[in-house]
């Protein structure tokens, strides 16, 4: 069987920056939706259009085809007293985008002079990535799973 629009995709991969280093990997395989439902990159998911099972893609993604560009507006620099007092650099906290309404996922990146520098964007933003999978296994998509655009199941996830 080859992976073709609706099908469930089985995968191992491994994310690489461009200094070759290992940012990410699965420990179990992840499964999704083939045939633009975006459950994948658009560019991983281009080159493993027609692929069997145990064939492999090594896919370079800019920033733009990942995970984009880092958004100036989505740093910003906030008093300290606004954080719990153990607050340290790494720590994630939720916020409104006043503009959206939509919630943000801040992490801190910076702490100095009684100011926090808090940043929304992706922490891969304006990363180059290499993208490596190899397929594990492929099936049709159900029904069910086309209706919600995702897969389903034991390495997709099932949401009723």
């Amino acid at each position: 069987m080859q992976i073709t629009k609706d099908t469930v995709v089985t995968l191992h991969y491994e994310m690489f920056d461009a200094d070759n280093t290992l940012l990410d990997k699965t420990e179990e395989p992840i499964s999704y939706l083939h045939g633009g439902y975006d459950g994948i990159f658009p560019l991983v998911e281009e080159a493993l259009h027609g692929k069997a099972v145990g064939e492999s893609v090594d896919v370079k993604l800019a920033p733009d085809d990942a995970f984009g560009d880092p958004e100036e507006d989505l740093i910003r620099v906030e008093a300290l007293d606004v954080f719990p007092a153990d607050v340290e650099v790494g720590m994630m906290f939720e916020a409104d985008d006043p503009e959206s309404g939509d919630v943000l996922l801040f992490r801190v990146t910076d702490i100095a002079d009684g100011k926090a520098v808090v940043d929304a964007n992706h922490p891969l933003a304006g990363t180059t990535i290499r993208f490596v999978a190899k397929v594990v296994e492929i099936r049709p998509a159900t029904a069910d799973e086309v209706t919600h655009g995702h897969a389903h199941g034991e390495h997709g996830h099932d949401h009723h």
